[in-house]
């Protein structure tokens, strides 16, 4: 009985946090820019500071705790290209069906009942409008820019937009931000089984490293 009632408090103080990817880009071992932005970057698996992955948080009540629950992935794949100093066109995608929390019973309701990988394999986000990357600092700090484009869950797709934040290290870019989402604007409908309700707001998140090709 004691485990009934503090399991949920342990997960939601102590593993929720220790699993949560980085929010934010690192700058530790971050060193000067080299070369230009101009050119057709991919998506790599990225350096042990900022290893490249994607997924989504949600908040839950299981058993009467408050829990944020962070799932995620280094399925991810994707383009980017600039022309001069803009960035012109970019598309990630993402394997759903590879994003896993702590819980694998969670997990296997994440990618069956809620996100149906079967039919949806992937997630996706596609640039819509162009990104002004003149101002990014080239000494190894970052810098914060408005990014529109669609985001695609299940089978429904709407416009979002999103902070992202940048840095230029050596040959490479890094870029994480985290997308405010309404689960049923994209048809995903969030749990409720009595012993765990899960909110209907929550966001994607991504930390994406991209190699010049």
């Amino acid at each position: 009985l004691l485990g009934f009632f503090v399991a949920p408090w342990v997960y939601g103080t102590f593993i929720a946090e220790d699993d949560a990817p980085a929010a934010t880009v690192s700058t530790i071992d971050a060193q000067a820019a080299t070369g230009d932005l101009a050119g057709t970057w991919t998506v790599a698996p990225g350096s042990a500071s900022n290893r490249t992955a994607a997924g989504y948080t949600v908040h839950e009540i299981l058993r009467g705790a408050d829990v944020n629950v962070v799932g995620s992935t280094d399925q991810v794949t994707g383009s980017a290209t600039v022309d001069g100093e803009t960035l012109t066109a970019a598309e990630v995608t993402v394997q759903v069906a590879g994003i896993t929390t702590d819980s694998s019973q969670r997990d296997g309701q994440f990618r069956d009942r809620v996100m149906d990988t079967g039919t949806f394999p992937t997630a996706t986000f596609v640039l819509d409008d162009p990104v002004d990357l003149s101002a990014l600092p080239t000494d190894g700090t970052t810098a914060t820019v408005l990014v529109s484009g669609t985001l695609t869950l299940k089978d429904r797709s709407l416009p979002v937009t999103a902070d992202v934040e940048v840095l230029r290290s050596g040959t490479d870019l890094v870029a994480s931000g985290s997308v405010p989402v309404v689960w049923s604007d994209f048809g995903v409908e969030a749990p409720n089984l009595g012993f765990v309700s899960v909110d209907d707001r929550g966001s994607v998140d991504f930390l994406v490293s991209l190699g010049k090709n």
